[in-house]
């Protein structure tokens, strides 16, 4: 986890152009302008304002990594989605024993329907014999 902050500071010193601390919307145009996209001012600053969390229109360190780790956990968010929706295959919004068994067929590995019962009440916080996608969650991590 250190590791990861040093390199969120590293990143983060490199917009900081000043040195000052903080992140100003000239100085996020900029950057972004040298990485070879556009970035009108007033987006720049809607941006500054949506990420400062002490309201004194910049973009602190802990602003930054608050962002950033947001973003991975977003993005962490929409991959599960997505290979919730694989299991789950019939629309029931959860994952059920066929589901399962169908999904571990397509994926090479033969499971019986009580066999993929056990797999899914090791998950199953609510007992009702699927899982949801807050369950599925839980399973994932």
């Amino acid at each position: 986890m250190e590791k990861l902050i040093r390199r969120y500071e590293r990143v983060f010193k490199h917009f900081d152009e000043n040195g000052d601390g903080k992140i100003s919307a000239a100085e996020l145009r900029q950057c972004v302008e040298a990485m070879g996209e556009e970035l009108s001012a007033a987006d720049a600053a809607t941006a500054v304002a949506m990420l400062d969390g002490d309201g004194d229109g910049l973009v602190g360190l802990d602003d930054f990594v608050r962002f950033v780790e947001g973003g991975e956990e977003e993005e962490k968010e929409n991959d599960l989605k997505e290979a919730f929706k694989m299991y789950e295959m019939d629309g029931s919004g959860c994952i059920t024993p066929r589901s399962l068994k169908r999904m571990l067929s397509r994926l090479g590995e033969s499971r019986s329907i009580h066999e993929c019962e056990v797999m899914i009440a090791r998950f199953d916080l609510d007992g009702d014999g699927v899982l949801t996608f807050d369950e599925f969650k839980v399973m994932m991590f």
